[in-house]
């Protein structure tokens, strides 16, 4: 699983904002889990393991605890493809600004003259 497909996962996600914020321990973040999304601690480590093993977030032993934290490397594909796509969105929204502003245009025009737009 490549890190695109695991941040797919709601509970994923919201780990990998709340790791972006820095380190957080399994436990605290098994219980954040519980909180927001109803699971158990199993199913927290479970989410925890397929970020580790996708490369997302990393984790190191520190006495009994395991703290996690983001890769940075981890989300760079995902990133890559997302900007990929920005020129789709780029030309679409410049095109819905010279739309509005034609519209802005219209109406003013239309409001000075007094008629009313067809």
């Amino acid at each position: 699983m490549d890190g695109l497909e695991a941040v797919g996962d709601p509970v994923r996600r919201r780990f990998v904002e709340l790791l972006a914020r820095g380190e957080r321990t399994a436990g605290e973040l098994a219980t954040l889990a519980a909180e927001e999304f109803g699971i158990t601690q199993p199913a927290a480590s479970r989410h925890l393991r397929v970020l580790r093993e996708s490369g997302v977030v990393a984790s190191r032993v520190d006495g009994q605890r395991r703290v996690y934290a983001l890769e940075p490397t981890g989300l760079e594909a995902a990133a890559a493809w997302f900007e990929g796509l920005a020129a789709f969105w780029e030309q679409r929204l410049d095109a819905l600004g010279t739309e509005l502003v034609r519209g802005r245009r219209t109406s003013h025009t239309h409001h000075r003259t007094g008629k009313a737009a067809s």
